[in-house]
């Protein structure tokens, strides 16, 4: 089995010239990068990780915005042994303070050798070790915990990389073992630290091995994305798929593309997309969002295959989406789905291009417009377990759990969490679903996420924060999802109890949340509602009923 390094170095030998990646930003002229200037830059990029001391083997975290620095920093850190680590960059919605916290905990946990960002984020970086410093000096005191212990972390600041030569003898990326740990992906949470999943580099193969051929990829094929490199679906379909299997990419911000959606399908109509990997609710933004106006051109022909993943799939987005677009080109026949997770690299099912996406028969799902994920890979295995986790008869709901060969080797640095995610070798999802004819109908998510834009929003996190404001009973919150139909994505409820009777001043106090939330966190709370103590549902063992909660808000509303 290859490595990624040694991929890139044939690709580079056998095809220089080949367009790798065409890099799409606003109000600038398209940028094409070959695989000899992918490799150049990536070895200009090596050269500086290795003046920084990283060695083989060391995580490195890149922090920067769509761009080249952060593909050739991503492809750097491979060809230089490095385990390359995509976070997300700060934005306007997020307290500095609190993204600090977040960041200090995450590079606690993951301990990385440097950290990579732009200038204008330098310093929020800074802080964010010395808080890990200062936190892991006040734990040495009291426990007299030993040197090895200390975080050293160098802060690598780029603007645009420096591209070289490169010497295949002298990157140490080509020495690694496909058993090697390549990169560490992390989960797309709301607030508070977040698990970072590591993959192999066979792992990562396995899953392309799998999944090349259930979409049928071919030479033929252009994929066009805006889809964020630090989100499952974004880096391994959006970008390492690609790059390894050279199949020209065309990559947009997702900046550019949530002001623009029109973009997208421009960029199709100009290199002659053929596959789009898109989130539930972008069918609904694309379809309400794109004026008619701007369509001029727009030709959409070229696309065998828009995947719907990473949400629950409606198929009320599928019909609005074809309504809006076949006029231009787009066949009904090229809309299909996925279910993926980063602990499997990426996809666990698929189905099968060209055909109807099936939806379900069950009389308390037809309603709801409920469709299918496809069948499992031909390398994953599918279990649906009951409460105790003993398998139960198809066409019954019970939890998702799956087994593979692109499996992660565990959650870095996090023991606990990797023992007890997994049950007689099967990953235990916390998704819910059942299959019929073969198929994989997931009907729920993890206990209580929220899911809204392609995003894991946890619950806790905004209670935790709703507690925080003046008036709100804490602990006495509970934070759940509500589909919206028009949106194709779920919208955030917060319900608080208060003690506070004048509606003037609950009013206020809503106000309070709603803005406490959307500055601490990333997330838009659609709704909050004050109520009077005791309105909340609690289990026996003491904890908010988050769903129940859901169930009675959603009954009092009518």
């Amino acid at each position: 089995m290859p490595t990624f390094s040694q991929v890139l170095a044939g690709h580079f030998r056998a095809c220089p010239e080949r367009p790798a990646i065409h890099l799409l930003n606003a109000k600038q002229a398209d940028l094409t990068i070959s695989y000899q200037a992918l490799v150049r830059g990536a070895a200009g990029f090596a050269h500086l990780l290795a003046q920084h001391g990283v060695a083989p083997g060391d995580v490195v975290v890149l922090i920067l915005p769509h761009g080249e620095p952060l593909i050739y920093g991503f492809w750097g850190a491979v060809v230089h042994g490095a385990v390359p680590s995509i976070l997300p960059p700060l934005t306007e919605k997020l307290l500095p303070e609190r993204y600090r916290k977040d960041l200090a905990a995450l590079i606690g946990i993951t301990r990385p050798r440097a950290i990579v960002t732009y200038p204008a984020f330098a310093d929020e970086v800074q802080s964010a070790i010395g808080l890990v410093v200062l936190a892991n000096a006040g734990a040495a005191a009291e426990t007299t915990a030993p040197a090895s212990d200390a975080i050293s972390t160098s802060v690598i600041v780029v603007d645009q990389v420096e591209p070289c030569e490169p010497n295949f003898e002298a990157l140490s990326g080509l020495a690694r073992d496909a058993q090697d740990i390549v990169l560490l992906q992390h989960s797309s949470g709301s607030t508070g630290l977040q698990k970072g999943v590591a993959l192999s580099h066979q792992a990562v193969f396995n899953q392309l091995d799998a999944y090349a051929p259930a979409i049928g990829l071919g030479d033929s094929d252009v994929i066009v994305s805006w889809l964020p490199l630090y989100h499952d679906m974004g880096l391994i379909a959006t970008f390492l798929l690609p790059v390894l299997r050279r199949v020209p990419l065309v990559l947009m911000s997702p900046f550019d593309w949530v002001r623009a959606p029109v973009r997208q399908l421009q960029a199709v109509t100009r290199y002659g997309g053929t596959l789009m990997w898109l989130p539930n609710f972008a069918y609904n933004f694309l379809a309400s969002r794109v004026r008619e106006r701007d369509l001029d051109g727009v030709n959409l022909s070229s696309l065998r295959a828009v995947i719907n993943c990473s949400e629950p799939v409606y198929a009320a987005s599928h019909e609005a989406f074809v309504r809006k677009f076949e006029r231009y080109g787009l066949a009904s026949s090229a809309l299909a789905t996925c279910y993926a997770m980063a602990e499997n690299t990426f996809a666990v099912t698929q189905s099968t291009l060209g055909e109807p996406v099936k939806q379900a028969t069950r009389t308390d799902l037809v309603r709801s417009g409920q469709v299918s994920s496809g069948a499992p890979l031909a390398n994953v295995q599918v279990r649906i377990l009951d409460p105790d986790l003993v398998d139960v008869p198809p066409g019954h709901i019970g939890q998702i759990a799956i087994k593979s060969d692109c499996m992660l080797s565990g959650y870095f640095h996090r023991p606990d969490a990797s023992a007890d995610a997994f049950f007689d070798g099967f990953y235990l999802t916390g998704d819910f679903g059942f299959f019929e004819a073969g198929e994989l109908f997931v009907t729920g998510r993890k206990k209580d996420l929220i899911i809204v834009g392609g995003k894991n929003v946890y619950p806790q996190d905004l209670e935790q924060l709703a507690s925080e404001v003046d008036g709100v009973h804490a602990g006495r919150v509970a934070a759940f999802g509500v589909f919206d139909a028009a949106a194709g994505t779920e919208d955030v409820v917060v319900v608080a109890e208060t003690d506070i009777a004048d509606e003037e001043a609950r009013e206020a106090i809503a106000d309070g949340v709603r803005q406490h939330i959307t500055r601490n966190s990333d997330v838009a709370v659609r709704q909050v509602r004050l109520v009077d103590a005791k309105w909340l549902i609690k289990t026996s063992s003491g904890k908010v009923a988050r769903s129940a909660n859901r169930d009675k808000f959603l009954a009092e509303l009518g």
